[in-house]
Parts: structure tokens; sequence; C-alpha cells
């Protein structure tokens, strides 16, 4: 195995990580700043007003979105990282 191979199978693995947790965090930024500007607006500085909601909707998109993630992790795994455990 090159250090090129070695390479785009890193670069592949970073591609799929950032494409399974792009659901995760653009809910998390979109409701913190919709809870930012709540507080901002109302002027309600309450500690689990900024958790709370973040964290019911990242658990609903991760619920949502846990068959996407798993079908691409399997894929993967199958098309990168076996053939190369089998030494292809």
């Amino acid at each position: 195995m090159t250090e090129a191979e070695i390479f785009d199978i890193l670069r592949q693995g970073l591609w799929a990580s950032v494409v399974i947790s792009a659901p995760l965090l653009a809910v998390a930024l979109v409701v913190g700043v919709v809870v930012g500007l709540f507080q901002a607006l109302t002027s309600v500085q309450e500690m689990t007003l900024t958790f709370v909601p973040k964290a019911a909707a990242m658990m609903a998109v991760f619920w949502v979105s846990m068959s996407f993630m798993t079908s691409l992790l399997v894929a993967f795994f199958h098309d990168t990282i076996l053939p190369q455990i089998a030494g292809g």
C-alpha cells in the first residue's frame, strides 16, 4: 500500500465523517441561532433554554437520519476498507 492510497482512504473517511455529522451540526447551528435570537429579543438569560431545545432537536435529527448514517458507514467500510484488508 502506497502513501497515495493511504491518503485517499483517509480523505474518503474524513469526507464520510463530514457528511454524517452535517445534519446534526446544521440543526445545532439553526436551533442555537433561533434560541439566541429569542434570548436577545426577550432578555431571558436562562442556561437551560439554550441546552434543552438544542439537545432535543439533535436527538430528533439523529433518530431520523440514523439509517442514512448507518448505510453510509456500511458502504464506506464495504467499498473502501474491506478490499484493503483483503489485499486488493
